[in-house]
């Protein structure tokens, strides 16, 4: 697994780590199953503090898309279902309240286009 940090980036460390952890692990290039370092390992390889990947990790379980077994590691999790699950739960929630707003289909679906779009740029 390699990571590349740019400190000179906007984007905060632990934040690099938690987007590239996740792109690797959503398109496959990290397995299912495969081990990820330890906090201090992946620390001391990136040149980070151990708070900052610690920080990277939590987020990413709490996005299930990796898991802790204890003493055991750190391994990517199958996050697809889980957040695709979690996808779908935010999208209702969303349908839901543009409806109580009085938004049209078409407004919704603009709004939540351009939202998408924002976020990905």
């Amino acid at each position: 697994m390699t990571l590349k940090i740019r400190i000179d980036d906007s984007g905060a460390p632990y934040e690099q780590v938690r987007a590239q952890i996740s792109e690797l692990a959503r398109s496959g290039a990290l397995p299912v199953g495969y081990k990820l370092p330890t906090v201090r390992g992946l620390a001391e390889e990136l040149g980070l503090a151990a708070n900052t990947v610690a920080k990277a990790y939590r987020a990413l379980e709490t996005d299930g898309v990796i898991e802790t077994r204890g003493r055991n590691g750190t391994f990517v999790a199958a996050a697809g279902d889980a957040a695709e699950r979690e996808a779908v739960t935010a999208a209702q929630a969303y349908a839901e309240r543009v409806r109580r707003l009085g938004l049209s289909e078409d407004a919704a679906l603009s709004a939540a286009r351009d939202a998408v779009r924002a976020t990905y740029a």
